[in-house]
């Protein structure tokens, strides 16, 4: 490895990490206390207590969702991670987020969706409080999100994730440069494929190294991560694509993991369970072999074909070139599928989720107050007469008994929407919109109504069934996801990378 530079950190996959830290657990008590010690410890969120997302209640059969955070560190806070990452300036500089994806577990645990955010995205970071010195990192406006990890810890990234997106996080897990390099080496080769021969390097010195042929190539150590860390050469040479040749990676090594009996072997599983633990950081919740476990347990209960990989809806910066804004609506839609609790493959499963703050619980629907407005009109008919009172009636007989009808019309509605003026209000109003089946995406607060509100649109003009339009809940193609199944994901190569 001696000359390698390697300026990235590397994607992870903590259905991996689990599954293998799993085959210790019977190991015996010394050493298993053992590397309970290896294992480091942060708080999960460190923002203001205020800017946590709503908590996610339990479905009828008292089951809840999982959502666990990975991130990968580009921390060079030891020889082997200084050499690893190159650049001898950098030694025990603050590190950054390079790698930042959100794996959502339903609550039936029949699937599993991973969301992506490009290194290069610039959000609102959260005010965040160092854990260990106190220190107050203030709110920033519009910047890079690896920034987030050097505010305090995994912890503010956990916040700036929570801040985006509105959904809750259980755990994160975070791994640097050495764990990666180990795990790729234990696992013995993980296939992947590019459309033609590939050498990232660049005449300016750009490019991981990674020289590969045409087709599928199975690799492990140093050029596993060439591959994970490969910008130049892939696509258009961007975040973006090096996202996805993860991806493709992480999909592959985890079908490997399922069928490769070599693993099986006690020391292979010791040495590598030795460097996973010491590479790893995760919260309070998962600081033990058992709880990793635990979880492994729950992560193996999803066969490969209901995993979908997807990248968050993106688009370039205009007032900063080079660098990422969530796409509007996409990304929203995105992360809204996430929070109910909705399948990213478009099959069967969990949802919707319901969500609801601890300080905030939905009163008996007995005591909702709603006031149900008509604004059935566009821009081509006219309302339909008595509407208001129809969905009013359909309340009431759900048990809504303090549901009324407003005798004036609205502004006409292109979809059905609830709204609420206050905080104390929300989960009111989206037990209103779970009771009649609209999506809780459509629940927003506004300070044109003084309680809760339903405004009955222009989708809804007769019945008593609200129906979402076919999309609403298809998964966007700006998030290009790939099933965990696929087997024929192939990497385009840049044509200027070629040899």
């Amino acid at each position: 490895m001696k000359g390698r530079r390697r300026r990235r950190v590397l994607r992870w996959s903590a259905v991996v990490l689990a599954v293998v830290i799993s085959g210790t657990a019977g190991a015996g008590y010394l050493y298993y206390r053992h590397l309970n010690g290896n294992i480091k410890k942060d708080p999960l969120n460190i923002g203001a207590p205020g800017d946590r997302a709503n908590r996610v209640r339990a479905n009828a059969a008292g089951q809840t969702p999982l959502n666990i955070l990975l991130i990968g560190s580009d921390a060079r806070n030891s020889e082997e991670n200084q050499k690893l990452g190159g650049a001898r300036d950098t030694y025990n500089t603050p590190p950054r987020a390079d790698v930042q994806m959100l794996l959502h577990v339903s609550a039936d645990r029949t699937n599993i969706s991973a969301v992506s955010m490009p290194r290069d995205t610039l959000v609102d970071l959260p005010e965040c409080t160092d854990p260990e010195t106190g220190d107050v990192y203030e709110a920033r406006q519009n910047t890079i999100t690896n920034d987030s990890l050097g505010r305090g810890g995994p912890g503010c990234t956990v916040a700036t994730w929570e801040k985006l997106t509105d959904i809750h996080i259980d755990h994160f897990m975070m791994i640097d440069f050495a764990g990666v390099v180990s795990m790729a080496d234990a696992v013995g080769g993980v296939p992947v494929c590019v459309d033609a021969n590939i050498h990232s390097k660049s005449s300016d010195g750009h490019g991981s190294g990674l020289k590969l042929k045409k087709g599928t190539t199975s690799v492990k150590g140093v050029q596993a991560l060439e591959w994970l860390r490969t910008r130049y050469g892939f696509e258009d040479n961007t975040d973006i694509a090096r996202a996805k040749a993860q991806h493709q990676y992480m999909n592959s090594m985890v079908r490997e993991l399922r069928a490769n009996a070599t693993l099986s072997n006690p020391n292979k599983l010791r040495t590598l369970a030795e460097t996973a633990t010491q590479a790893l950081t995760v919260d309070e919740g998962l600081g033990t072999v058992a709880k990793l476990y635990d979880l492994s347990k729950e992560l193996r209960k999803v066969p490969t074909d209901r995993i979908t990989m997807t990248t968050m809806p993106w688009q370039y910066s205009t007032s900063n070139p080079g660098r990422v804004v969530p796409r509007p609506d996409d990304a929203e839609k995105l992360f809204r599928l996430v929070r109910e609790d909705i399948p990213l493959d478009g099959g069967g499963g969990s949802g919707p989720a319901a969500s609801a703050s601890p300080s905030d619980p939905a009163a008996d629907d007995d005591r909702i107050a709603v006031r149900v407005a008509n604004g059935t009109a566009d821009a081509t008919r006219a309302p339909v007469a008595g509407r208001a009172d129809v969905v009013t009636g359909l309340l009431v007989g759900k048990g809504f008994a303090k549901a009324v009808a407003d005798p004036s019309e609205v502004s006409g509605e292109e979809t059905t929407v609830v709204r609420y003026p206050s905080a104390d209000l929300k989960g009111d109003a989206q037990r209103v919109a779970r009771a009649l089946g609209v999506p809780v995406s459509r629940v927003e607060k506004s300070t044109d109504v003084s309680g809760v509100t339903l405004v009955v649109g222009a989708d809804w003009r007769s019945g008593t069934t609200y129906r979402a339009a076919e999309d609403e809940d298809a998964t966007p193609d700006t998030a290009e996801a790939i099933n965990g199944s696929d087997e024929k994901q192939c990497m385009h190569v840049n044509p200027g990378y070629t040899w």
